[in-house]
């Protein structure tokens, strides 16, 4: 039960807001250690090629040069987020025997300062055995073709399938089939912040880890791994982050090579990149062709659906069997399919790796389900929105090894939707160059699936209570911008009923927080580590309740309230304590035995995928100018179920920043790719939506209450990025005539579909 309603769902600024405006919050490179040495490192020149020969000796003798590593000096322990699966582990921090990106790690310098490091790499000396290329899943896949990975034949990493009800009787029954092909893009996470790592050393040959990440327990552990040490050897610290997306949430080459070589040299190491290392070689979103069959009744009722995807996952896997495994859930997902089939095939290519991103899979899926849907909507004389009611999933639904969805707005989202946009005037009108259109989605609230092998809870936290009427909460759980640290004071105060000004928070430090996190993807952190919290605070509530009962001799039927920083009797408001008071009271009862409490959760017996799942509708106005091909979004409406929002501003700027991600998803963001190599490495070549671009938008929550989450929360951000693709497709063609199944939708491909251009 909420015991402080007036924190929970108010609009309240974040505590961290004015620190990062002024410019006082400090992040990694901001960081600066005594005696530090700066590192570099040293790319491979070519996408595919065998390592002959390395010499460094001219690297070592440059004046100020007080490191030089190469894969043979390191202990060659190969990692990966996917820890249950060992053989899926394929990297090393820095490449042994070949190399298979062109950016791939070969050495690293470590000297007196950053010039001088970049220099010595420069001195390396490289012979390479150049192999064939393979830069399309098609050309990776095609028979005959060199192999990348020894132990992956025919290039495919990983293969997934997910398979329920009669496909065949599904299409049978079918009055209408849609059979098309969609191939969606590789983007950037962009995000603000480039990657920092400083390593220092410790006595007893021990190591911290200053770091610019989203996961700082699961680099502690694969840190550990690599570097031959025992876990708790390893520090991880995360100062603020500048973004993440998804991009920040593995083990980095530079944060292997910042603590190798500060043990080798006794002195602190830093690495930081820059803006056209991390657009040239950094991780980013799977690009992927998906071909997808969907069987519809003439009424619109869905029969049956075939989902077959290939994922360029470039040069290592990285986060791609996750994606992979994703892709095929949210491609289930929102509509109820009687039958149902997912291949999905993880391909290694000669590129950059694809890894996590803001929505992890879902975007591309929902690009072609959407689409879809709205193609069939038009073949079958039936208004979109109508043909998604009438197969949208419902609270209650299972889909078989997937998903149970306990809480659903769904419905409701595309009825608040086609209401607030004005659809049903709009939609007949035809106005050469404006149209509308619709998108939708669902998305995980945090993942069931361990694929990580911890032997811990998946989220928890600690809380400790003091007489003055303050709190301490201790997490793991990693804000990198989006404002968990805000949330999760909100969940405390709330179950504690004081004020928000009263907690003090550390977080992310695994020396000092409680383990274990997972980390902050997939949108986890607000209904995992707000569950823990909410352990842990219930658990004081339990220490301090005695001290009403002894204090005025009441009788336990009576219930206790946390309110107004006062503990009390519900029936008998005048019977309490301030909070510190209690505290004090309960201290003295235990004779100074501190009040700590441990919370933890992971969940369980909710389905495969996650414990909850959020939905929403999301309706696209544009004008498209019938010369230039241009395309300008005049506005945005959504309508969307996250539960009970903790704090409603925090969800409105989750909802904007998922708008702006999408739009250039939707319309520019692309890289130039010729040979394995980035051709567009700064903001100016790779164009991101800027403030200008923004369309003006309007937004509602619908009223649902998710009963595994805190307080009925469930995701609130990281889904809303994917509707935003497919609504604007639909509102170009709307205005156009033209169909894009091939993000991004630019101008040329306008003008060409209008017959304007050849």
């Amino acid at each position: 039960m909420n015991n402080n309603p007036a924190i929970i769902g108010a609009s309240l600024p974040r505590l961290d807001a004015r620190d990062k405006v002024t410019g006082r919050s400090i992040y990694v490179d901001d960081m600066m250690l005594p005696g530090m040495l700066y590192g570099a490192l040293l790319r491979s020149p070519l996408p595919h090629a065998r390592i002959k020969r390395i010499d460094v000796s001219k690297a070592r003798a440059l004046k100020g040069v007080k490191d030089v590593i190469v894969g043979a000096d390191t202990p060659q322990i190969r990692y990966g987020n996917w820890r249950l699966v060992p053989q899926s582990q394929d990297e090393l921090p820095l490449a042994v025997d070949k190399v298979r990106f062109l950016g791939d790690e070969v050495a690293a310098v470590a000297a007196l300062d950053k010039e001088t490091a970049e220099r010595a790499c420069q001195l390396i000396e490289v012979e390479y055995e150049e192999l064939p290329g393979l830069f399309t899943v098609e050309d990776a896949t095609a028979e005959g073709a060199a192999i990348i990975h020894d132990d992956s034949p025919g290039n495919v990493s990983l293969n997934r399938k997910i398979t329920y009800g009669d496909l065949e009787a599904g299409f049978k029954r079918a009055d209408y089939v849609r059979d098309d092909v969609f191939t969606v893009h590789a983007v950037s996470h962009a995000y603000m912040e480039p990657c920092s790592s400083i390593a220092a050393p410790d006595e007893g040959g021990r190591v911290t880890l200053w770091t610019s990440t989203q996961v700082p327990y699961i680099v502690q552990c694969l840190l550990a791994a690599t570097l031959g040490l025992p876990e708790n050897h390893v520090r991880v610290i995360k100062p603020n982050v500048g973004g993440g997306f998804g991009g920040k949430m593995e083990l980095r080459p530079w944060e292997f090579c910042a603590a190798f070589m500060a043990l080798r040299t006794g002195r602190p190491v830093k690495f930081t990149l820059n803006r056209e290392q991390e657009l040239a070689f950094g991780r980013r979103r799977h690009a992927m062709t998906i071909h997808s069959k969907v069987g519809f009744t003439k009424d619109g009722k869905i029969t049956a659906k075939d989902f077959n995807v290939l994922l360029d996952g470039g040069a290592y896997n990285s986060m791609g069997p996750t994606a992979t495994f994703l892709c095929g859930n949210f491609g289930a997902m929102l509509y109820r399919y009687p039958a149902y089939r997912y291949l999905g095939r993880h391909v290694y290519t000669n590129k950059p790796p694809a890894g996590a991103m803001r929505g992890f899979g879902a975007p591309q899926a929902l690009f072609a389900a959407e689409s879809q849907m709205n193609m069939a909507a038009a073949e079958l004389g039936i208004d979109p929105i109508e043909l998604r009611i009438i197969n949208a999933m419902e609270t209650g639904d299972e889909i078989p090894e997937v998903a149970t969805i306990s809480s659903c707005g769904f419905k409701e989202s595309l009825v608040k939707v086609r209401e607030m946009s004005g659809w049903d005037a709009k939609r007949k009108e035809k106005s050469p160059g404006r149209g509308i259109g619709v998108g939708c989605y669902s998305f995980i609230s945090g993942g069931v699936f361990n694929w990580f092998n911890t032997k811990y809870n998946f989220a928890t936290a600690e809380v400790r209570v003091f007489e003055d009427g303050t709190a301490h909460l201790l997490t793991m759980a990693t804000d990198i911008g989006q404002g968990s640290d805000h949330t999760l004071r909100q969940i405390l105060a709330a179950e504690l009923g004081i004020g928000i000004e009263k907690i003090r928070l550390t977080a992310a430090d695994t020396a000092v927080t409680p383990k274990a996190d997972l980390g902050t993807w997939g949108s986890r952190v607000t209904l995992m580590s707000g569950n823990a919290v909410i352990d842990a605070a219930r658990k004081i509530k339990e220490m301090l309740i005695p001290v009403i009962f002894s204090q005025f001799d009441l009788n336990q039927i009576h219930d206790v309230a946390f309110e107004g920083d006062r503990v009390f009797a519900k029936a008998r408001p005048d019977k309490g304590l301030t909070f510190g008071e209690c505290v004090y009271k309960a201290l003295r009862g235990r004779r100074g035995e501190p009040l700590t409490a441990f919370g933890a959760y992971t969940p369980r017996n909710r389905g495969l995928v996650s414990p909850a799942f959020s939905f929403g509708a999301q309706v696209a106005e544009v004008e498209v100018d019938q010369e230039t091909g241009l395309i300008k979004v005049q506005k945005m409406y959504t309508a969307h179920d996250c539960g009970v929002p903790i704090n409603k501003m925090g969800v409105e700027g989750q909802l904007e920043g998922s708008i702006h991600m999408g739009l250039g998803y939707a319309l520019m963001e692309d890289f130039v790719m010729k040979d394995g190599r980035t051709l567009n490495t700064n903001f100016l070549d790779y164009k991101i939506p800027t403030a200008q671009d923004m369309p003006p938008g309007e937004s509602v929550e619908i009223d649902t209450y998710e009963p595994e989450g805190p307080f009925g929360a469930k995701e609130a951000g990281e889904g809303l990025v994917s509707p935003t693709a497919p609504a604007i497709a639909e509102a170009v063609h709307h205005a156009t005539g033209y169909r894009c199944m091939d993000l991004p939708i630019t101008p040329p491909k306008v003008l060409k579909g209008i017959g304007k251009l050849k």
